[in-house]
């Protein structure tokens, strides 16, 4: 343990840090900037009449048109604040309490990358990532620092680390090594591409890439440990990344990654290309910073530990749930499983008045947009939540203890289509917690 302290106590240089702030902000600006012109914040947080809100966040709400507007105005002008190095402390946070709370405010629009991005804002606001390389320093030279505990930089690695490596356990199941599923249903709808196309319908490719996809995962991280090794490791990462994104349009994620990712190489690397950055400005040069800080700060190491076990071991919570986890997704989300699987269904929801025994099918789109009712349609929390706004609505219209229940029927990774719960059950009798459902059918892998 004292070796331990006494490495991430050590000092090294800021540059890596200072890298990390820049590429993170330029790259989330940027995908602030798409969501606006896509017409993204309208589709998604002003058009739908009903969001499907976090457990324990239900007080979560978009604010109307002209302010989610303004909310993605700060979002975007904060992650820019935050690349260049100015008002940084005022930034990070800004950053993560508008990106955390558009990702809040509805669970269909959940990616694992909203929530890394979230995560790395929260550690940004603890560390002095603007004092090197950023506005800051070159309008006020003396708050420039050189060198900072090792720790400070270990961070941002562990984050990354542990989501490549978790991605990488989460593949080793059978329907990924064994079956190549979902790629084999997903890689054989893009023989349409020149040159590969071909090759992407054959079945060795499929099983070639989930092999080399958990592989990979696995052991990335380790290898951009080790300075022989990181150049080829990040060569990969960049090839690896590319590769997903031309071929299933996952947005911003894989930019995320390969600039994040720059965090593993040495302070040498990074002084060399800010300098070339540096270069390029209008400004004079200014003399090294000598400038060092070998404090250890107890608390921030407390807040940190604290942060890194919640980590490490809410990804596992799913041991604690039966039945299939890709089938349940009880324990899925936030907990960097990235792609694993191929589920559709549809949901039909039956409303019978108690009073006169009169039932009648919902039409969900009188409700929800289109993505709602697909995402709804194979996730029973949600299945729940949307059975409890009907009851509420249907309360409106004079009939006082609504009956619901819903025959939703779920495909996984190409399976025949089975019933996902109890079509009898009323599920306005049924709360949400973290307790197992019981009334989530079985998987049958037999169909």
């Amino acid at each position: 343990m004292k070796e331990l302290i006494k490495r991430l106590s050590g000092l090294t240089h800021i540059a890596p840090l200072a890298s990390f702030r820049f590429i993170f902000g330029l790259i989330l600006f940027a995908g602030v900037l798409r969501f606006a012109f896509k017409g993204w914040i309208t589709d998604l947080y002003v058009t739908p009449t009903f969001f499907f809100t976090y457990y324990g966040f239900e007080f979560i709400k978009p604010l109307g048109e002209v302010s989610m507007n303004i909310v993605f105005v700060i979002m975007g002008l904060s992650f820019l604040l935050m690349a260049i190095g100015y008002w940084y402390r005022f930034a990070s946070i800004s950053a993560f309490i508008t990106f955390t709370y558009v990702e809040l405010i509805d669970k269909t629009n959940y990616l694992n990358h909203y929530y890394f991005v979230s995560l790395v804002c929260l550690l940004l606001i603890f560390l002095p990532a603007d004092r090197f390389f950023s506005l800051r320093t070159l309008l006020k030279p003396e708050d420039k620092l050189s060198h900072v505990p090792a720790y400070q930089i270990g961070v941002l690695k562990l984050q990354l680390g542990i989501v490549y490596f978790f991605a990488g356990l989460a593949k080793l199941n059978s329907d990924w090594i064994l079956r190549a599923l979902p790629l084999k249903i997903w890689l054989p709808a893009k023989a349409h591409i020149p040159l590969i196309g071909g090759l992407l319908a054959k079945t060795w490719i499929a099983y070639l890439f989930s092999w080399f996809g958990a592989i990979y995962d696995l052991v990335i991280p380790f290898l951009l440990l080790v300075k022989k090794y990181r150049n080829i490791a990040y060569l990969v990462v960049i090839i690896f990344h590319l590769a997903t994104y031309f071929l299933f349009q996952i947005g911003m994620f894989p930019f995320v990654m390969i600039g994040a990712t720059i965090i593993f190489f040495s302070s040498e690397w990074h002084l060399k290309y800010q300098q070339k950055l540096l270069n390029l400005l209008p400004v004079k040069k200014q003399a090294q910073s000598t400038v060092e800080t070998n404090k250890i700060n107890r608390p921030l190491i407390l807040v940190f530990t604290v942060f890194f076990l919640f980590q490490l071991l809410f990804p596992l919570r799913f041991i604690a749930y039966p039945g299939k986890l890709f089938w349940t997704e009880q324990g899925y989300r936030f907990s960097w499983r990235v792609m694993l699987m191929e589920k559709a269904g549809y949901a039909v929801f039956h409303v019978t008045d108690p009073k006169t025994n009169r039932s009648w099918e919902v039409n969900n789109y009188d409700f929800l947009t289109l993505n709602q009712e697909k995402m709804m349609s194979t996730q029973t929390d949600m299945l729940l939540q949307f059975a409890h706004y009907l009851k509420k609505y249907y309360q409106t219209q004079g009939i006082l203890e609504p009956i619901i229940t819903v025959e939703c029927y779920a495909s996984l990774n190409g399976s025949s289509s089975q019933l996902l719960i109890d079509p009898t059950l009323d599920l306005t009798k049924v709360e949400d917690t973290f307790a197992p459902k019981n009334w989530i059918l079985p998987f049958n892998p037999n169909l």
